[in-house]
Formats: C-alpha cells, structure tokens, sequence
C-alpha cells in the first residue's frame, strides 16, 4: 500500500503555477463544497483543490502529485451515490468543472466531441436540437457532469432500448497518473486493433484515468412516443409483468418500477398531484417511442395482453406533453424526496429482469428480519431496482451494527439470482466491501493487477472499489 505524503507549501505554490492562482483553493471553507457528495452524510476533506482548465494543466499536476505521492481525487459534479469523488486520503481533488465546452456535433457522421464538465441535460438539449439524441439519461441529468456518466458507467430509464453509456463512447482523450496523455480508441463505429482501452476506462470511476474530452456517438431523435402508467395490487406482480413485456416482442423505451410507498413518499413532501388509487401496491411507468404512429399503438396494444396476464389494474395512457412531465417528474424526484426526508442508504441491485419477483420480494422478507422499510423503484425494463432503505423503526444501536449484515444478504440475494451489486451507481467508497460477494479473489486480483499498471504509485482516487 502507498504511502502517501501531505501537500508542502512548496507542493501548494507549484498546483498554483499550474492551474492559476483563482483556481486552486486551501480555505477550509472553500473546501467544504469538495468535502461531500449526493452519498449519506461522508465527509473528507482535502487539502487543496485545482480547477485546471487545459488538458496540460492536468497532465503537469498529475505529474507532480505522482512524483511526490500525493493522492489525486477526480471530481466531477458531486452528484454521486458512492462516495467516489471523496477525498478519502486528502491530498488533491481536481475537478472537472472548468471542462464544459461542446467542441463539436458532427451530425454528417452522427457523432459529438464534448469536454466532461458538460451537464448531461445540456448536451442531450444541444443534440436534440439538431433532431438528434443522446440517450443516455441518468436520473440526475439536470446537474451531473457527462464525465461523471462515463467514470460510473451511468445508465438510466432508457437502457432498456438504447443501451449504456458503453454503446455511445467512441473514444476518449485521457490522461494517465503518470502524465501522459493518450487517446484510448478510434471514433468508429467498429474497433478491433487490440485491448479496448476505451472501453476499460468506462466504468473505472476515476482510478485508472482522468478524461478530458469525450467522442459519443449520436442517434436520430424519435418523432413520436406514448408514455403508460399501470397499476398493480402485488409488487411481485409488476415485476413479473416486466419481462412478459419483451416476450410479447415489444422493446419499450423505458420500463421502470415504482413502489406504493415511494409514490406516496413523493406525494406527500414534493406536492406532486397524483390520485392514488385503494388496493394498489405498484406501478410501471411505460413509454414507447417511433417515427411511426401506427406501430407505436400496435406495440402499445401488445404491452397491454401482457399485462393483463398479472392482473393489472388499470392502465392511464398520458394524454398531453403536460400529463408525461407529471408522471417523468414523480419517478425522477423519487430518490431526492427519500433522501431529503429521511434517514437512508440507497443500493443499487441489478438481476436479469425475470428475476425481479424474486429480487423484491427477498429485499422486502431481508428488511423484515432486520426491521428497516425499503422502497423501491427503478429501472425494471433493465432489470435495476434502487432499494431505499429506510431506518424508520430501527433502533440507533441497531442501524448502526446490523444494517451492514441485511445489506450483505440483499447483494448475496442478487448474485444468487444472477445479478451483481451496482448497476449503475458505481462501487466507489461504501460499495467496496461487498465486492467478494460477486468476485473471487481471482478476479480482484486481475482488477488491482490492471490498476497497478496504469497506477504504480497508486495516487489516483485511491481506496475506491477495492
């Protein structure tokens, strides 16, 4: 293990020669905003803060940092549901936020060129505008950075269709722990010229590479969609009633998941107007999307013979631009009003989307045993469900030392039915030590044995993942 050295004032003068004096920070105040993200209640604080502006800037303070042991944090928007970007060692944070500039929409060749300080939201506008989609589309667009998506292999409502973030990311300009700094790939569509680095580096959630330009590949923009909310007296049953979707031969856009209690959680502190009706315990909320209306309604019709199969209660199709924003907004503020009204942990469990009877109904029998509440919801057409567990009854004592033993079984539950621990969210500081429940020690071996190659001297967002 590295052991790490604190930042001198000779280390502090040299960071701001570097990145400018206005963008490096040492006032604990100023540090304050670097000291947390979206994750509970963590907080670290680091010793110095840079905002770079060039790709060499970065490239010369990884450098010095390597060379003098200091650890290195990668920062993006601060919106992360892990603790990834903590600077759980001190040292230095970098962030990403001076890197916000779209350098390019290609729309001959369907692609962009974009720096990862962009706010997801922005960039998707950007293209839409030319009729053009980027799909990837986190909960959190509004305020995340597109380079955070790329570190944590973000997803969202429509992977189901579209696929992750790893089906748009062509290429990536990035610079290594040491200071060098490489393009990973091609921007084509097709790449088969030894290891795919690119690839390698989505997901790494900052530990092998800080990116600094992004190559993605764009899609058109469907003309048309219809959005449905189905009702369901058992969560069980609207679960099940997910998969009987595609085995109907339909792909949806978006098939996500939302509990009673959830809904309910978001009635009651966001002032979202929604009728809930008696005797139901879950929803779907379905969108379909095209160019050709005559299908659209043909699969809608498909969706709903499969969902009468699990009792389905009723199904309200939106009938205004209006009516989709209410429904979208209900889903997306779900996790913010759980967050912001309680005491929780969100986990992140994905199983193949058959499994997700069995997946709730163990996490509802779990928090039983334990006496914590779940809600949940989340991305079903995928098979991601985002469990919010909820201290509500559970004693201090007991939060304390026999929450980290219901939320082993919960991911020893997912694996056992051929899922993993994170689908979305990354595994970042709190994660890290369930990671032998999916892997042997084989295959950690393999990941630090990758790190240790890029990371020698391991400075890089050191004591994530593993």
């Amino acid at each position: 293990m590295t052991t790490f050295n604190s930042i001198s004032d000779d280390i502090v003068r040299q960071i701001r020669n570097i990145a400018g004096e206005a963008f490096v920070y040492t006032n604990r105040n100023d540090l304050e905003k670097y000291s947390h993200d979206e994750t509970e209640d963590l907080r670290y604080f680091p010793q110095v803060v840079a905002r770079p502006q060039t790709t060499e800037q970065i490239a010369q303070l990884l450098k010095l940092c390597n060379e003098h042991f200091i650890p290195v944090t990668p920062r993006g928007a601060g919106t992360g549901l892990s603790g990834g970007a903590l600077a759980v060692n001190a040292g230095l944070v970098i962030s990403m936020e001076n890197f916000n500039q779209i350098i390019n929409i290609d729309e001959r060749n369907l692609q962009a060129t974009v720096e990862p300080g962009v706010i997801t939201q922005v960039f998707m506008n950007a293209v839409e505008e030319k009729g053009l989609l980027y799909p990837v589309d986190p909960a959190s667009k509004g305020s995340c950075f597109i380079g955070g998506n790329v570190a944590n292999c973000s997803g969202g409502p429509r992977v189901v269709k579209y696929g992750t973030i790893r089906e748009y990311v062509l290429n990536l300009e990035v610079v290594l722990p040491t200071g060098e700094v490489i393009w990973t790939g091609a921007n084509t569509l097709k790449y088969a010229s030894g290891y795919n680095l690119t690839q390698l580096m989505i997901g790494s959630e900052g530990t092998l590479g800080i990116v600094t330009k992004i190559v993605v590949k764009l899609i058109p923009k469907p003309t048309q969609n219809v959005l449905m909310l189905a009702s369901f007296t058992t969560n069980e049953q609207a679960c099940g009633a997910v998969s009987a979707i595609f085995r109907a031969g339909v792909i949806p856009s978006t098939v996500e998941f939302m509990e009673r209690r959830g809904v309910e959680w978001v009635i009651e502190h966001d002032n979202i107007n929604f009728a809930l009706q008696d005797g139901i315990a879950a929803y779907l909320l379905i969108e379909v999307d095209g160019n050709n209306a005559d299908v659209i309604f043909s699969e809608c019709e498909k969706i709903n013979t499969a969902l009468e199969e699990f009792e389905c209660k009723d199904i309200l199709f939106a009938d205004s631009s209006a009516q989709k924003e209410e429904l979208w907004n209900m889903r997306r503020i779900m996790g913010v009003s759980v967050k912001s009204n309680s005491i929780y942990k969100e986990e992140d469990t994905v199983v193949p989307r058959a499994e997700l009877p069995a997946l709730i109904k163990g996490i509802k029998e779990i928090g039983a045993k334990y006496g914590f509440e779940s809600v949940c919801y989340g991305h079903a057409g995928d098979g991601n469900l985002h469990v919010n567990i909820i201290k509500a009854g559970m004693s201090d004592e007991d939060w304390n030392t026999k929450l980290k033993d219901g939320i082993r079984e919960v991911f020893e539950l997912t694996v056992s039915l051929g899922g993993t621990i994170s689908g979305e969210h990354g595994i970042g500081l709190v994660q890290r030590e369930f990671m032998p429940i999916k892997y042997p020690d084989i295959n950690l071996a393999l990941m630090r044995g990758i790190k240790g190659v890029f990371d020698p001297n391991g400075i890089l967002n050191p004591g994530k993942i593993f």
